[in-house]
């Protein structure tokens, strides 16, 4: 009989796998963004919108699970949560790539740099998650680094504290509402894609689409972006089922760092001493969560296997 505590480090195990693409996809999709700057962020919502519901509705359709997505809308709570979901996931979308494409790469680093501290704190005060005391030293250092790096601004980082605190909540609610990642994911796009296809027949009724109209590269590009969204997205949701949400709160420094190195050396946004402290302090917590979560799952399958919960196979 295999041991609880095993099989959770198993499922959290595999929710970092799932997790750790998504964070790299996400990181680096500013480079993404850029090659399609001359179309307007809200234009670019629609269509990542549209295209994810498309890819989204394929693998549904593949797995034969549209029974899942009839369950939803049979259960009005769970719809509206999931309306609501949808709201601040528009949001977060829409704000990202409006920063990306306006030179605010920076600035939407920070956003994901603060987004794992609120991630962590929600999982304290909502689910009841407890840090080791290695786990609040990494919290306590991380929070140091992003309050200087804020502060050096000069100017309150809107753009940033916008960013972290919309997907903070999609992150919980996803945590806390029993559905399905896929069918949610799914469900999501869907009613963020019904006002989308209006405002793309009004767009195209105008002539001043993108699709269609500027070249084919920015045909496929638009087309691509279900794979810069929905896939990445999916591997979210399901990674956020099988982890803590304090594990899913520090493994999320993967994408800003992505990021900021993309905005200094790529862009060649300014650089400066406090966005360099806040690097090191950040990575610096990162390391000793890391070595701290290793520690405790080795730890926990050796007592495991001492106390012959696991029975090593015969030769």
């Amino acid at each position: 009989m295999s041991d609880p505590d095993l099989q959770q480090t198993g499922r959290s195990l595999s929710g970092i796998f799932y997790l750790l693409p998504a964070y790299l996809v996400w990181g680096l999709s500013p480079v993404f963004w850029k090659l399609l700057s001359h179309v307007p962020a809200f234009e670019l919502l629609v269509h990542r919108t549209l295209w994810s519901l498309i890819f989204l509705l394929g693998i549904i359709f593949m797995q034969k699970r549209f029974n899942e997505l009839v369950l939803i809308v049979k259960k009005p709570v769970y719809f509206l949560i999931l309306l609501i979901s949808t709201l601040v996931l528009g949001f977060n979308w829409y704000l990202y790539i409006w920063a990306v494409n306006h030179g605010q790469v920076l600035q939407a680093s920070l956003g994901y740099y603060i987004n794992p501290l609120l991630m962590v704190i929600l999982g304290i005060c909502f689910l009841k998650e407890k840090l080791r005391k290695f786990q609040m030293a990494a919290l306590i250092i991380a929070l140091l680094g992003v309050l200087y790096y804020t502060i050096g601004l000069g100017q309150f980082p809107w753009i940033a504290v916008a960013i972290a605190v919309s997907f903070g909540i999609y992150g919980l609610i996803h945590k806390l509402i029993p559905v399905l990642p896929l069918p949610g994911l799914c469900m999501e796009t869907l009613i963020l894609s019904l006002p989308s296809i209006a405002y793309l027949f009004w767009l195209e009724i105008k002539g001043a689409g993108a699709m269609f109209h500027v070249s084919f590269s920015t045909d496929i590009l638009l087309v691509a972006t279900c794979l810069v969204t929905g896939l990445p997205l999916l591997f979210f949701t399901i990674g956020t089922k099988r982890s803590h949400m304090t594990t899913v709160g520090f493994m999320q420094y993967i994408a800003p760092c992505c990021s900021f190195l993309l905005a200094v050396f790529l862009y060649k946004e300014p650089f400066s001493k406090e966005k360099l402290f806040t690097f090191i302090m950040i990575w610096i917590a990162l390391a000793l969560y890391s070595l701290d979560s290793l520690y405790y799952h080795k730890d926990k399958i050796t007592r495991a296997y001492k106390s012959n919960k696991i029975k090593l196979p015969h030769k």
